[in-house]
Parts: structure tokens; C-alpha cells; sequence
């Protein structure tokens, strides 16, 4: 196999059980049930489908006989026809019923939400799984102060566990609309060519009450609470394009985290896990470089470019069916997948072991803080007797002095023995010193991690927690 195309989906990113998931094996085994169901639902309507042609059916359902099919279709050029004929030659008592009143999409598009649904309990399992995680780690570093950043700046300092309550806010709402979506995915039915049933109106004579009890029978069967009430040949690509934007949703929280990460690992104050014997650049030995969140980022932004093609096929729909949707979906929802399962195993992997490094946060923030610290100065200033006016000039005067030593001589903030140094402000550089204890400046960072875990995290974790306990499957 190392003289073809292999995709890095299934060589490097995705699972195993994402990519059974999106495998011939489940496609065909999925048309096969659906077969079985539509003769089942005929038979149990009136047709002449006998107990035994149903059972020589279900007999076969899982030993795919690949090799007919696939010298079928050399033959015929029809992928569904080739299969039916296949299964015909292992059933051939049933041969004559097998997809009766069918179009190719009652296998096809069925099968391919029946993909999608299972594909998207396999997400949420993940997604669950890294909110958990994530979860453990704000409430761990809840009280740890850290510089916060506006427009990467030095701002009010924050803590650790509350920037990660930040990533875990936008995990949430994905998990939200991957729920909406995945509730309320139909299955097509059986109605057609172009939707109208026309086929099951001549087998079952005009019957319109006998008619409207096929799909919902056949949605039963399928584990499925019903079928979309109309359609053409196929059900509407608005779907795709709505599963499509799950995943990009998806992508998308899990590069913001990404980069933050990687941002925060080039100030050393968090770094993502590097293995004993892993090799972080071929020429300097030294790096540790943030891999795992660059492939996070990398992959995330194309899943969310490939949101872009569901949107474009649905639009561009004619009528009641084109081809032109085939080729498409062939790849994109199945690479969106694929790309995502691999996006939240390496989210897994990075959340679960991620290294925090205080004594670095502390540095830096303590270089910055008095500047922060300002206000406070100010008011300790007035009450021993000074001008808050004259004050307020004074220290944005010693501020710009502090940043100057700082940007332009290389040198220590200053600000503190300057201010000390000062008589307006009447205070010592031990005063002082005792101003710049880092929780003073945090807000209600920890008290809102802990609220937040408590009303908000913690409910939709006990709702999922069948979905937990999710290994993350990292390839090299």
C-alpha cells in the first residue's frame, strides 16, 4: 500500500471506532438492515412476504459477499443495484422482494443518517469526556492567580482555573447544539423516486391509510422516532449542513483553547504533555514545542472550512434531486468526522496531562503588578492624607518612569521604590510590598469558578455520565 494516496485521517488523526464508524462494512451491513426492515414492514402491511423469505434475510445480513458485488458493479455501474443482487444470490428465496417499491436513496440516505447519528454519539462521548476533564482542571487551579491579557497586554490579573472555565463555557454550548441537532435527526423513509410514494400506491392498490403507516413503522425499526414528512429522492442536504456546523463549532472552541495554550506555553507558564523520549525540533535538541495543540489547530481549521461544502451542496440543489451532492459527501461529512474525533482525542490527551508552572506565572505577574496595583495605592495614599488628584498625576508620572526602565534599559519594575521614594504618598516600601499580594487583584475569579462548576458543569456531567471514562487514541 505504499505506492497510493493514504489519508492522514485514518493513518494518523482519527480513531478506530470513528473510522468502523464510516467504514464499507457499516454502510453495507446498514443497507442490509434496512432491506430487512422494509420487507418486515410490507409483510406485516399485507404484502405476500413470507416468514421464511424474511428469515433468509436476517440469516445473511452480516456475511457480505463483497466480491459478487463488486463484479456486479463492473457490470452494471450501479452500486445499490450490485448489492441488491448480491444479497439475492445468498437469499434466493427472498431474491424477488428484496428492496421492493425502493429507490437507491432508501438504502443510501437512510444509511447515511443512521451514520451520522452514531457518529455523533460517539462525539458527544468525547466531547463529555474532554469537559470533564477541563472541569478537573479549573477547579484545581481555581485560586491560582495569573496575568490576564487583553489584546495579549498585561490586564487585571485572573486565575488559571478561571481562563480554563473560559474554553469550558464554549465546549458547553457545543455540547448544547450537538444534542439539538443530534434529537432531532429523522430518517428519510421510503418515498421514492421523487418523494411521492407513487411506487407503494400501486403495490398496495391506493391504500393512503395502509401508505402512511411505512415510515413511521420502518423509523420504529431503525431506532429511530420518525421520518422527515417530506422529501424529494433524498432527504434535505440542509442536514448535512447542520451536522456539518456541530463539528465546526467544535473545531472551533478546541483552536481557541489551542492557542492560548500554545501562547502560554511560549511564556513557560503552561506547557501541554511531551513525552519522555519525544523529540520536539530535528536540529535543536532543546525545544519543547507545543505540538499536540498545533495539530489541534491545524485540524480544526479544516473542519471548519469544510462546514463550507454541506452549505454549498444544499444550496445548490435542483428540484427534487441532483447528483452532484454525491461526490461531496462522500468526503466531507465523513473527513469532518474523522477530523474532529481526532481534534477531541488530542484535546483529551493535552487537557489530562497538562503541566502549570506557578513559580513562572508568579514572576510575571509580580513584574506587572504594581502598575495593577495602582488604584489600590492611590486610596492607601489619600487615607494618609494625600490628594487624590495631585496622587493620580503623580503615579501615572512614575508609572511611565517604571515602563521606561523596563522597555527601554532592560531593567526591573521600579514603580514601588519610586513611589516609596516619593513624600506625597507618605508610605513605606514595606507598605508597599504588603499592597502586592496577587489574590487581592483577582476579583471573584475563584468564587465564579466555583459557582460556574457547581449550577452549570456539574448537572450536564451527571446527565452524561454514561458517556464518561472516553481513552483518548493519540497517533504519532
Amino acid at each position: 500500500m505504499n505506492d497510493r494516496y493514504q489519508s492522514p485521517l485514518s493513518e494518523r488523526y482519527a480513531s478506530k471506532e470513528m473510522q468502523y464508524i464510516f467504514s464499507p462494512d457499516m454502510k453495507f451491513r446498514t443497507w442490509r438492515k434496512l432491506w430487512i426492515a422494509l420487507a418486515e414492514t410490507e409483510k406485516e402491511l399485507g404484502l405476500p412476504i413470507t416468514e421464511e423469505q424474511i428469515e433468509e434475510l436476517k440469516a445473511h445480513a452480516d456475511d457480505i459477499n463483497y466480491e459478487v458485488a463488486k463484479e456486479r458493479e463492473k457490470l452494471v455501474r450501479h452500486d445499490v443495484m450490485s448489492h441488491v443482487y448480491a444479497y439475492g444470490q445468498q437469499c434466493p428465496k427472498a431474491k424477488g422482494i428484496i428492496h421492493l417499491g425502493a429507490t437507491s436513496c432508501y438504502v443510501g440516505d437512510n444509511t447515511d443518517i443512521i451514520v451520522m447519528a452514531e457518529a455523533l454519539k460517539l462525539i458527544r462521548k468525547k466531547l463529555v469526556s474532554v469537559i470533564d476533564e477541563l472541569s478537573r482542571f479549573a477547579d484545581r487551579y481555581k485560586a491560582q492567580p495569573t496575568l490576564a491579557f487583553t489584546h495579549f497586554q498585561p490586564a487585571q490579573p485572573t486565575t488559571v482555573g478561571k481562563r480554563a472555565t473560559l474554553w469550558l463555557q464554549e465546549f458547553l454550548m457545543d455540547l448544547e447544539d450537538l444534542e439539538y441537532v443530534s434529537g432531532s435527526l429523522k430518517l428519510l423513509g421510503s418515498k421514492g423516486t421523487t418523494g411521492t410514494q407513487a411506487s407503494f400506491l400501486e403495490l398496495f392498490e391506493g391504500d393512503q391509510e395502509t401508505i402512511d403507516k411505512i415510515d413511521p413503522i420502518i423509523a420504529k425499526k431503525m431506532g429511530f422516532s420518525a421520518c422527515y414528512p417530506v422529501s424529494g429522492q433524498t432527504y434535505s442536504r440542509k442536514v448535512d449542513t447542520r451536522v456539518l456546523n456541530i463539528l465546526a463549532g467544535i473545531a472551533a472552541s478546541a483552536h481557541k483553547m489551542s492557542n492560548d495554550i500554545r501562547l502560554l506555553q511560549h511564556l513557560k507558564e503552561v506547557e501541554e504533555p511531551f513525552e519522555k523520549n519525544q523529540i520536539g525540533s530535528s536540529a535543536m535538541a532543546y525545544k519543547r514545542n507545543p505540538m499536540r495543540s498545533e495539530r489541534i489547530a491545524s485540524l480544526a481549521r479544516y473542519v471548519i472550512v469544510d462546514a463550507l461544502n454541506p452549505a454549498i451542496t444544499s444550496a445548490t440543489q435542483w428540484f427534487e434531486r441532483t447528483l452532484d451532492d454525491s461526490a461531496n459527501k462522500r468526503l466531507s461529512v465523513p473527513e469532518g468526522f474523522l477530523a474532529i474525533d481526532g481534534i477531541l482525542d488530542l484535546c483529551l490527551n493535552v487537557v489530562d496531562g497538562l503541566v502549570v508552572y506557578p513559580k513562572v506565572i508568579e514572576k510575571h505577574l509580580m513584574a506587572e503588578l504594581p502598575f495593577m496595583a495602582t488604584e489600590n495605592i492611590m486610596m492607601d495614599a489619600v487615607k494618609a492624607g494625600g490628594d487624590r488628584q495631585e496622587l493620580h498625576e503623580r503615579i501615572r508620572e512614575l508609572s511611565m518612569e517604571a515602563g521606561k526602565n523596563v522597555k527601554e534599559k532592560g531593567l526591573d519594575n521600579n514603580l514601588l521604590e519610586l513611589i516609596a521614594a516619593d513624600p506625597s504618598f507618605n508610605l513605606s516600601l514595606d507598605e508597599l510590598k504588603k499592597a502586592m499580594d496577587p489574590t487581592h487583584y483577582t476579583g471573584r475569579a475563584k468564587e465564579q469558578v466555583d459557582t460556574f462548576l457547581a449550577n452549570v458543569v456539574r448537572p450536564v456531567l451527571e446527565q452524561h455520565k454514561e458517556d464518561l471514562g472516553v481513552k483518548a487514541e493519540i497517533h504519532v
